[in-house]
């Protein structure tokens, strides 16, 4: 690689030993350095076991290690003369402290193991993991040509109607409803010789549709009496910690499965190697904070927003109509962060890191980036698993001479999950100095990801453009080979699209829209032209893209019955004690859908759209009206609109005529007194 070491000494505030080698020759500067206080970075992550080895095999090593790969990034680059504010940005990242730790969940397994498939598979599996695992096999599909004559492991044959659960905790509910039962039968074969129509394989199940009825095969079964036509279904219940699926169709066909559910083609043995590593406990992180009192999901019983139940791919998110909150299984959850993505409020936040960690890592390379001279940044993000290894093909080709490799703007960053990051952090990036923000999708993600991160971008690019910046600024690459990624990243790295003129220096809020917010005051302050008094947001439904937007009411229908207020989360929508009011605050709308679903007149309407004017942070009067006031003591109680509405739909009611329907246009109080006050009614209430 071509490198610079006094030009990244400058950029990071610091003299760097001109090192050329960064790997195994370094050995004994690397030992000097880790008995030191400070950190020790170290960019090579191909030798990182073996540094990591040497560290701790170093007496007296007491700085932190870490690693960062400059040499795919981008000094394997046919740029990678022009790399080294790239190269400097990537080492200021490196540098910065490890995140605050989060809560974790625990699994344990005892290593019990349900295979589920054709006997002759499942056994041929079985037999390479019940040295370190408890195994069953459920017997599924055709596999008439196999099965061992020794009874190795318990063996369940019949129809499977549910499984769930997760790594430690898997259910499975089936149904014995063949003829021939498995923990009975002995193997002798007898069934399979005596069978006229061939119904009877090795697996020793009776192929119903091929039987005769005969019978000869229970007449030939007369030791174990392991065949009984007559026998009911039964159906059981058991547990397991593990689950291997062998069958054409997955039982769990979720694209994110639960942990400790693994498929296998009979090919790769990789698959097998994790399963026997998972007995014991295990820790993850909860890659997840929830806090009710944001959450737009359900007032009332009435749903409104439903987006990170409907974006969960683990199928880790329901919705608790009656204690009207979401609710996590953190077992389930994957740590994808896409619910945190779409969730409008920033009820459901990412953990792991904290969005303040994630903006401090941004704004370090951004500022670092052009620190040392870099211009029209493009931030990359990419998984740690699928995307960091076509990012590191791609660095390969390029040393190789067959690809152009990673250009000098393009900043990779790796995440744990892509949807991970969203509107807030996306339009931080660009206040913080970035040009573009591109996401790359493999074939990792779920399709619905893939919506998510479209909606939220053309949100995004909707403000941006609407505040006068031009071009293209957010990019959802999808890419699976090195030739396509390159192509694209060549295609973004070379436009320069309408930017700030001054980086914001912002410290990232924990709470989405307060992040949010402070990156479009920036960008606000710094648009280039006159801006308008409103951007048109992209519509979709309800927590969908639309994060920012007004409330209309039809005042002709509204009664001002305030059931819109009570089902606000946000407190957008309120009302006045003094007077009958709505008001609205723009700045709080979610746009969730709640106050619309609500409303008993159908008298609202959600518009999806980005006020610019010192109006948004108002109380602005929606509807108003004049009180109605008591017709026996003259004290307000209600609306004109209101009280008159509530006498046409009851005057014509059996129990509201005469006195009854004028007590409507009564207080409280006064209709409590003018009842008992009434001798007819009186005598009423003493019958």
């Amino acid at each position: 690689m071509p490198l610079a070491p006094d030009e990244l000494g400058r950029a990071l505030g610091e003299t760097l030993a001109p090192h050329s080698l960064l790997c195994r020759g370094q050995a004994g500067d690397f030992q000097r350095a880790v008995r030191g206080a400070e950190p020790v970075v170290v960019a090579c992550t191909q030798e990182k076991r073996l540094f990591g080895e040497l560290g701790r095999a170093t007496e007296g090593a007491v700085a932190p290690v870490r690693f960062v790969n400059i040499r795919e990034t981008g000094g394997w680059s046919r740029d990678a003369a022009r790399a080294m504010p790239k190269l400097a940005a990537l080492l200021a990242a490196a540098h910065l402290p490890e995140p605050d730790p989060v809560a974790t969940v625990t699994y344990r397994s005892a290593g019990r193991l349900l295979i589920i498939g054709p006997l002759d598979r499942a056994e041929q599996a079985a037999g390479l993991l019940d040295d370190a695992l408890q195994v069953t096999l459920l017997v599924q599909g055709e596999g008439r040509d196999g099965g061992a004559q020794a009874r190795r492991y318990p063996v369940l044959a019949g129809r499977l109607e549910r499984l769930q659960g997760r790594l430690g905790a898997f259910e499975l509910t089936w149904s014995q409803d063949n003829p021939i039962d498995l923990d009975l039968c002995t193997r002798c074969n007898a069934c399979v010789a005596a069978c006229p129509e061939g119904a009877i394989g090795f697996d020793y199940q009776v192929d119903l549709a091929r039987c005769a009825s005969h019978r000869a095969c229970v007449t030939a079964c007369t030791v174990a009496g392991a065949i009984d036509f007559q026998r009911p279904p039964r159906q059981f219940t058991e547990q397991y910690d593990l689950v291997l699926d062998l069958g054409a169709t997955p039982q769990l066909r979720h694209h994110q499965p639960p942990q400790g559910y693994f498929t296998w083609d009979g090919r790769d043995p990789g698959t097998l190697l994790k399963l026997r590593e998972l007995v014991g406990e295990f820790e993850k992180p909860k890659f997840f904070d929830y806090k009710q009192s944001l959450c737009a999901h359900s007032r009332n019983e009435t749903v409104g927003c439903n987006a990170c139940v409907d974006i969960c791919s683990a199928e880790a998110i329901r919705g608790d109509r009656r204690r009207q909150q979401i609710v996590v299984d953190p077992h389930l959850c994957a740590g994808c962060g896409a619910c945190t993505t779409v969730c409008p409020t920033g009820a459901m936040s990412y953990a792991y890191p904290r969005n303040p960690d994630q903006a401090l890592k941004l704004r370090t390379l951004l500022s670092t980036y052009a620190q040392a001279g870099g211009r029209d940044a493009v931030l990359l993000l990419h998984s740690q698993q699928g995307g960091e290894r076509l990012v590191e093909t791609l660095g390969r080709a390029a040393q190789l001479k067959l690809a152009h490799g990673v250009p000098a703007n393009v900043i990779p960053v790796a995440l744990w999950h892509t949807a991970s990051l969203g509107l807030d952090l996306w339009l931080a990036a660009l206040a913080f100095g970035a040009a573009q923000v591109a996401v790359l999708a493999t074939d990792e993600e779920a399709p619905q990801y893939l919506d998510g991160l479209e909606a939220q971008m053309e949100t995004a690019q909707a403000i941006l453009n609407g505040l006068g910046y031009e071009g293209r600024h957010l990019h959802l690459l999808r890419a699976t080979t090195a030739e396509a990624l390159d192509a694209q990243l060549q295609q973004v790295a070379a436009q320069q699209p309408g930017v700030p003129g001054q980086a914001a220096r912002f410290a990232a809020a924990p709470e989405k829209r307060a992040t949010l917010t402070l990156a479009l005051d920036h960008l606000v302050a710094h648009a280039p032209g006159p801006l308008p008094e409103a951007i048109a947001l992209p519509g979709g439904a309800p927590g969908a893209g639309a994060p920012f937007g007004a409330v209309v009411v039809d005042n002709a229908a509204c009664t001002l019955c305030m059931s819109c207020v009570s089902a606000c989360p946000a407190n957008a929508l309120q009302d006045n004690i003094a007077l009958p009011q709505l008001r609205f605050i723009e700045k709080n709308c979610v746009q969730c859908g709640l106050c619309e679903k609500t409303c008993p007149e159908d008298a609202i309407q959600l518009v999806p759209r980005l006020l610019l004017s010192e109006r948004r942070k108002e109380a602005v009067v929606l509807n108003e009206t004049a009180p109605f006031h008591c017709v026996r003591c003259g004290k307000a109680f209600g609306t004109e609109k209101g009280v008159q509405t509530m006498l046409q739909r009851l005057g014509g009611h059996a129990m509201f005529q005469g006195a009854a329907l004028e007590r409507l246009k009564m207080c409280g109080d006064c209709r409590v007194i003018d009842l008992y006050s009434s001798s007819d009614e009186v005598r009423i209430t003493d019958l």
